[in-house]
């Protein structure tokens, strides 16, 4: 049971959320949990989804987005958020459990997206710090310098909804997915 009470509907949560929960529930059909947990304060909601839909219009296309979430989630043990993008890595962005696998381990089967991937895992296990080396190979593989800041983006918001989530241990409302014992 989530240790911070989520809104059971739309309309239970505070007026101000509830325009931005409709047009999640509009968008996707249904409101998971974690938008209505993030509900409890509007702001939060608000700056979350701003900075995720500015996100989806940027130069990183959903599939390695997924996977940035997928390694992202797996290394800081979020099953919500394991959970939530392997559903959506399937379904969405059409990876396969091969692909998935890898993601979890900060890798990817596709050549381009494992640099992204890779880049995305070590700025979350380095805090950011990274080296030359790091930035050099992301940049190989054929991303720019705006390609590079998305992906740190993808990071920092996908650490940040994997810490909500894990503070308010989020019910979990899609197929369960484990994080593994040692990322």
């Amino acid at each position: 049971m989530s240790r911070i009470q989520i809104p059971q509907s739309v309309d239970a949560a505070p007026a101000a959320s509830q325009p931005l929960l409709a047009a999640v529930k509009s968008l996707l059909g249904s409101v998971p949990n974690l938008f209505r947990l993030v509900a409890k304060s509007p702001a939060a909601l608000e700056g979350y989804l701003g900075m995720n839909g500015a996100l989806n219009k940027g130069a990183l296309p959903a599939a390695t987005r997924e996977r940035i979430a997928l390694a992202v989630a797996e290394i800081n043990r979020c099953d919500y958020c394991l959970s939530a993008h392997t559903f959506l890595a399937k379904n969405v962005a059409k990876l396969d459990d091969s692909e998935i696998t890898a993601n979890r381990s900060g890798a990817s089967n596709d050549v381009k997206a494992d640099a992204a991937v890779r880049f995305a895992a070590k700025v979350a296990t380095a805090r950011g710090h990274v080296s030359d080396a790091d930035l050099s190979a992301v940049r190989l593989a054929g991303y720019d310098d705006a390609q590079i800041i998305e992906i740190v983006q993808h990071v920092a918001l996908n650490t940040w909804t994997n810490y909500i989530n894990e503070v308010a241990k989020t019910d979990i409302d899609f197929p369960v997915i484990k994080a593994r014992e040692t990322a």
